[in-house]
């Protein structure tokens, strides 16, 4: 008869931790503002999604469609990857393959991850993403890098600033 008056008491004990990992939708918008495209000392590398889990079977509607349709050249800007995924996190980061364009000999237009980790109602973000310029051959011959790291609080969307490059990033809970 103890016993099964302890597992109540288990259950309780056990049931956040069983529920703090989530499904969370992740959007991401990468833009550039007006002006000459940098270029980083490195190309980016062969190995760019090492890691990663790629959020093609993941993808969602995206749901900051006005905001990017701001980010527009009359306004100074032009947005190179816009994204919505799903992913679930936990306090163990994991780390999402994004890009947009056509692949040529393992790169695209813009690449990169995206680690998440979800820390009690925050969410630690390190994006790491190239925009990548090719020759006439389709050969890799520049690329620009964003590598930014921060936390974020659910449900607002944060600005990152690199440069000529930015970020607008939002993380929800369906």
């Amino acid at each position: 008869m103890r016993v099964f008056r302890l597992i109540p008491l288990l259950l309780c004990l056990l049931m956040p931790a069983a529920f703090a990992d989530g499904l969370y939708q992740i959007e991401l918008i990468v833009f550039r503002q007006a002006g000459e495209a940098l270029s980083s000392s490195q190309l980016a590398p062969d190995d760019w999604a090492v890691g990663a889990t790629p959020i093609s079977s993941n993808e969602r509607t995206t749901a900051l469609n006005d905001e990017a349709a701001k980010l527009n050249p009359g306004n100074g800007y032009e947005v190179l990857l816009h994204k919505a995924w799903a992913q679930n996190l936990s306090a163990v980061p994991s780390a999402a393959a994004v890009s947009t364009g056509n692949e040529q000999f393992g790169h695209y237009p813009v690449e990169g991850s995206v680690s998440l980790s979800e820390q009690e109602r925050l969410v630690d973000l390190e994006a790491n993403i190239w925009i990548n310029r090719f020759d006439a051959d389709g050969l890799l011959s520049g690329s620009e890098r964003v590598r930014q790291r921060t936390r974020l609080r659910l449900g607002e969307l944060t600005y990152l600033d690199n440069g000529s490059l930015g970020l607008l990033v939002k993380v929800t809970q369906p």
